[in-house]
């Protein structure tokens, strides 16, 4: 009886593999599938011109000017949350640890990871856009920055709570051993805390870094919309994600592939930067 139990929950995880498999794969397909056209028409080229005209009798599509966008916001989003979100997790998962106000603090930042990206928009639109409007960085307020901050803010949450539970499963003998020695707190961090935790806290702004990549409605209400490569931070630009959302309703034809490809770009980009950070974790973790 017990054999074949065992044998019906390894049938059961073969069978939610196999269609999480399927799934993706058929994902993958048919994002291929819908690229074809574009690629057709414009070759790999596609990828790295920066052009996007969807008028009919001139259309050129290109997806440059989207992911720069994307990389740029990005970029601005974990550069700004990885101090902030690193400096709060030790202090709720080793200075203040087990503690009332770690408690308080680590509710408060488990809220903030779910609340919907359409209020971080919100917020964006009516608090940050007009600072950066008074302080003269934008005219308009909109643009790379502006919304790569809105990003920043919506994954120092994620990041904070992942890596506090990654510092938390350190080993308390190993920090006592240190402490026993004669080791500050500082000293603690430094050579006990962080080696032994840095792969999971690597992996935690890798996943970060890839929500980033992929938030969409945050990013279209503040980077401004505008098709071309951003020539700096506080240009207006576009990001992949937000390309889609604005026109995908109204789009066919060329059109409708080329935003497509833009989607399988978006899907291998996000793919490669996880697939980098799982070899970066292996070689250096412990």
């Amino acid at each position: 009886m017990r054999i074949n139990s065992e044998k019906g929950v390894k049938i059961l995880l073969f069978l939610s593999s196999l269609i999480i498999i399927l799934i993706a794969s058929g994902m993958v397909f048919s994002l291929m599938r819908g690229s074809i056209p574009v690629f057709k028409e414009f070759g790999f080229g596609f990828i790295f011109s920066p052009e996007w005209n969807p008028t009919q009798g001139k259309e050129e599509y290109g997806a440059l000017a989207f992911i720069a966008g994307t990389v740029m916001t990005s970029l601005i989003a974990i550069i700004l949350c990885f101090p902030l979100a690193f400096s709060t997790s030790l202090f709720i998962g080793e200075y203040y640890r087990g503690t009332r106000l770690a408690t308080i603090t680590g509710t408060l930042v488990d809220m903030l990871a779910g609340i919907p990206s359409i209020v971080y928009g919100l917020w964006g639109f009516y608090v940050l856009r007009p600072l950066i409007v008074d302080l003269g960085l934008n005219a308009q307020g909109f643009g790379v920055f502006t919304a790569g901050v809105v990003l920043a803010i919506m994954i120092i949450p994620y990041a904070t709570s992942i890596t506090t539970e990654i510092i938390k499963m350190v080993p308390n003998d190993l920090k006592e051993a240190a402490y026993s020695l004669g080791a500050t707190r500082r000293d603690v961090i430094l050579d006990v805390i962080i080696p032994n935790a840095r792969s999971g806290i690597f992996t935690s702004y890798v996943m970060a870094f890839g929500r980033a990549l992929g938030e969409t409605m945050a990013v279209t209400m503040l980077i401004g919309n505008a098709n071309i490569v951003p020539r700096g931070i506080f240009d207006s630009g576009n990001t992949m994600a937000s390309v889609i959302a604005n026109q995908f309703g109204e789009a066919d034809g060329l059109k409708l592939s080329a935003l497509i490809a833009i989607g399988l770009l978006l899907f291998v980009i996000t793919g490669i930067i996880n697939g980098v950070g799982k070899l970066i974790i292996k070689k250096y973790s412990i």
